[in-house]
């Protein structure tokens, strides 16, 4: 493998029923600071799909220089096999330096399958992406490459962190997780270059049929979409004194979440859970409920607005990223916080 080849930051522009992923533009804004930092000129959509000419413009606006569209019927809906070899044919003819994927439910499957089918490797479930040397600190007798993409993500489930570099293969390949990159300012009018491919597909025993999409309706709200978030841990005490918590978001208009601990409990389902192991989520007003702070939970929350911390325990590592943060019994704080907001909303008329 000649790695002199490979130029360019490409992403995955995952797209379900002709409408973008949020992903899709986090990873585009993402992609946009790495080009940069190779001196780069451009970033490459991958767009995959039938009839999906018209998501372009998207790509374009949030900071896609170049939309590659394989537009085909065997990827109207997402199957494994056609997806893994439209993509790993993409990457055999245009040779990206980095290819970034979405560490969505798509993404997962595909990523590991795109990267064996063109023999490099695969880091999954980045929460952060930088340019730099590898390895990280000079070892004699060790040659130290620069300009390398290294990819950050939890290890050991959760309990430290890794970086990881793949200098020897190319493209560079990370699934990147949802709600950790931010999109950019969309720019209005701005245009791609767009490029057709199409490899060709013939059916082989690897491809599925679909015999029906059902579409379930989640009961849970989506905490990366929310705007205010009660969050709750351990220190809430149990299940049942989670309906404080409760009422203070109804009255704020906000969603309920928790810590890793509170899931692994059985209190609440896995879908509320911020972190490290759980959602990255960049609310307007976070609280931080009954949450000492470890730095698997921090790592999801860190990039909101505004940090409220409500704990006992004065020395607890939420306060060094709190904005606000009040010392004492949440079970006296918070219904007393709940009662003086509707007080005041209440005096607004």
């Amino acid at each position: 493998m000649s790695l002199e080849e490979y130029k360019g930051v490409f992403i995955f522009a995952q797209q379900v029923d002709n409408e973008l992923s949020g992903i899709a533009l986090e990873l585009l804004g993402k992609a946009k600071d790495l080009a940069n930092d190779l001196d780069e000129k451009k970033v490459t959509a991958v767009l995959l799909g039938e009839k999906v000419g018209n998501l372009v413009d998207t790509l374009a606006e949030y900071g896609a220089d170049r939309v590659i569209v394989v537009d085909d019927p065997a990827l109207k809906d997402y199957r494994t096999e056609p997806y893994t070899h439209a993509l790993s044919s993409v990457i055999k003819e245009f040779k990206p330096e980095i290819l970034l994927v979405g560490a969505t439910a798509i993404g997962r499957d595909l990523g590991p399958r795109v990267s064996s089918r063109v023999h490099t490797g695969l880091t999954a479930d980045c929460t952060q992406l930088d340019i730099g040397d590898f390895p990280l600190n000079a070892v004699e007798g060790q040659e130290q490459k620069h300009k390398q993409l290294l990819m950050t993500r939890p290890a050991f489930g959760g309990n430290t962190i890794a970086t990881i570099a793949c200098p020897d293969f190319r493209p560079q390949m990370a699934t990147v997780r949802p709600g950790v990159m931010q999109k950019i300012t969309p720019v209005k009018g701005a245009k791609a270059e767009v490029v057709e491919f199409n490899p060709g597909f013939e059916e082989n025993s690897c491809y599925t049929k679909i015999l029906e999409i059902v579409k379930a309706v989640s009961e849970v709200e989506d905490i990366q979409e929310a705007k205010i978030l009660v969050s709750g841990g351990r220190g809430v005490g149990s299940p049942e004194n989670f309906k404080i918590l409760e009422d203070l978001a109804k009255v704020l208009h906000g969603t309920v979440s928790c810590s890793r601990a509170v899931v692994d409990s059985g209190w609440k389902p896995k879908d509320l859970q911020v972190g490290q192991t759980g959602k990255t989520v960049r609310p307007k007003v976070y609280f931080a409920i009954g949450i000492s702070g470890a730095i698997q939970h921090v790592a999801g929350m860190e990039e909101s607005d505004l940090i409220i911390a409500i704990n006992k325990d004065e020395n607890a590592p939420i306060f060094d990223v709190a904005d606000y943060g009040v010392v004492g019994d949440l079970n006296k704080i918070v219904p007393a916080l709940t009662k003086k907001i509707e007080e005041a909303l209440a005096a607004k008329g």
